[in-house]
């Protein structure tokens, strides 16, 4: 053992024995997942925290730190700053212990978050748009008014009462785990774990999982130390963290053996794997352990053993579940999503009917066209995942159709798939993608800032239920506006990708095709 790491153990250990939360957090229970572990060939168990009175673990950190105050400390109140799960955990182990709270929620937090809190006692301030914006607002207010800041993570105690779940998950399960796999946003959770995971069992192969979107641990494992993302997605918000903690990259550093992330399809079906083994409706960021063990065991057939994750949340608003569902069939791979070139003649559509035989049609676009060939938009169910999906595509070109495969293209998943059939000759257009926060004004202060003879010559959105919008947008830009055009994206703030030469726009929207 490492000096740094015993150095770590005698820090943390007795606080973490001594450490005793019960009148509040509840011990919760563990769970198989038979059909996920037959599937994948290893036993796996997850620890059920979805199920604390706050729908996830971040109540066992924050009333771990609150009873760590004394009576002056309580006196002056507290502040946090938060999109969700740590707000409520806050709120209910403030009101448990009789403390005044105050909460800074960044404008993009869905409204039944906001109420949570509100219900729970805690006054609520809303502030920026994001939580990193929040959390300067939050410190700000502490400064001025005297109250006592919980960190979401970054806090010896709060590390301390994460721990908790990794003492109750080796108590509770009686075989020996060999892998356990945890969701990292901060960091709070997964240095939690790894004190007493390792210490207790040195062997355990210890398993870190990360949103790609925001793997800020992960980069800080590759820069030596904690640094800031430029920018995070926030389809997992729970996780949507731009630099990991100080004091948790001290010790996941040190303890974990391993860091995987995951993407936003892989974090769907993991939703929809949990359901399907437990009944549970979990959140995004909740699942991200479960879908990091299955990209693990999935790369590594033949592997065997038990394994343990922990399902960390279940606060997800229920519009969501529309863009799970239908982002997890892709994840998946029990979904195909093509666009097909067939001649504009009589017979051309029984034809490839034919071709795709009695498989199921989850989805299918099409509008006639004057030109001697039409495109169609088809989703099929596959039993078979990707070597199915292979097989259709050569028969369908063996039978003379060209075939483009947009299973793993955003813009044709996202709205290409809604728009089927709308053309029009455009000059000067540029075909972007924008994420825009789900709050009032934020479409005006972006057409307010675009020079009077930028035109919006296309426009698709649609509400995934999430703190961010998903917005296809074409505006006409003069060539000598092009540098004018640049600095104003940019200076916008909001994330946006440039679609050039995109072949679901080129094959369904593009008059020139």
């Amino acid at each position: 053992m490492k000096d740094s790491a015993r150095a770590l153990f005698e820090e943390y250990l007795p606080r973490i024995m001594q450490c005793r939360l019960d009148d509040l957090v509840l011990e919760t229970p563990v769970q198989e997942m038979p059909a996920l572990s037959e599937r994948l060939g290893v036993n796996i168990t997850v620890k059920r925290e979805d199920l604390q009175p706050v729908f996830s673990f971040k109540i066992r950190g924050a009333y771990a730190k609150l009873k760590t105050l004394t009576e002056p400390q309580r006196q002056r109140g507290i502040i946090c700053a938060s999109a969700g799960n740590h707000a409520q955990g806050v709120a209910m182990a403030a009101s448990h212990l009789g403390i005044d709270a105050m909460v800074v929620m960044p404008a993009i937090t869905p409204e039944i978050k906001v109420d949570a809190v509100e219900k729970l006692g805690a006054q609520v301030v809303i502030y920026g748009d994001d939580f990193d914006t929040a959390c300067e607002k939050a410190l700000e207010l502490a400064g001025e008014n005297g109250r006592i800041f919980i960190h979401p993570y970054d806090d010896p105690d709060v590390i301390t009462g994460q721990a908790t779940v990794a003492l109750e998950l080796f108590r509770q399960i009686h075989v020996p785990i060999d892998y356990l796999f945890v969701c990292v946003g901060g960091g709070g959770l997964a240095a939690g774990m790894a004190l007493v995971s390792k210490y207790l069992h040195p062997g355990i192969k210890l398993i870190g999982v990360e949103a790609e979107e925001s793997a800020s641990m992960k980069a800080a494992f590759e820069a030596g130390g904690p640094v800031n993302l430029d920018r995070v997605g926030h389809f997992a918000e729970g996780v949507a963290v731009k630099r990991c903690g100080d004091l948790t990259y001290q010790i996941c550093s040190q303890l974990l053996d391993e860091i995987i992330t995951v993407d936003n399809d892989e974090i769907c079906a993991a939703v929809q794997d949990v359901f399907e083994d437990t009944r549970a409706i979990a959140e995004p960021a909740g699942v991200l352990a479960i879908a990091g063990l299955k990209r693990f065991f999935l790369a590594r057939p033949g592997c065997e053993g038990n394994a343990a994750a922990v399902l960390s949340g279940a606060n997800v608003n229920f519009a969501r579940l529309r863009h799970i569902a239908e982002r997890a069939a892709v994840g998946e791979e029990q979904e195909a999503l093509l666009g097909v070139t067939i001649p504009e003649r009589p017979g051309s559509f029984l034809d490839f009917c034919e071709t795709i035989g009695p498989r199921g049609i989850t989805e299918f676009n099409y509008r006639f066209s004057d030109s001697p060939e039409a495109h169609i938009f088809v989703g099929i169910a596959l039993r078979n995942g990707v070597p199915e999906k292979r097989e259709i595509i050569s028969d369908l070109r063996k039978r003379g159709f060209p075939v483009t495969d947009l299973s793993n293209n955003d813009m044709a998943r996202l709205h290409i798939r809604h728009m089927v059939g709308g053309r029009a000759q455009v000059d000067h257009e540029q075909i972007l993608r924008f994420h825009f926060p789900e709050r009032t004004g934020a479409l005006l202060q972006f057409l307010r800032g675009m020079k009077s003879d930028w035109n919006i010559s296309l426009f698709h959105y649609r509400n995934y239920g999430s703190e961010y919008g998903r917005v296809l947008m074409g505006i006409q830009v003069p060539d000598e506006d092009a540098d004018r055009f640049t600095a104003f994206l940019q200076e916008t703030g909001y994330s946006f990708t440039i679609e050039e030469n995109n072949p679901a726009y080129d094959m369904f929207l593009d008059p020139r095709s």
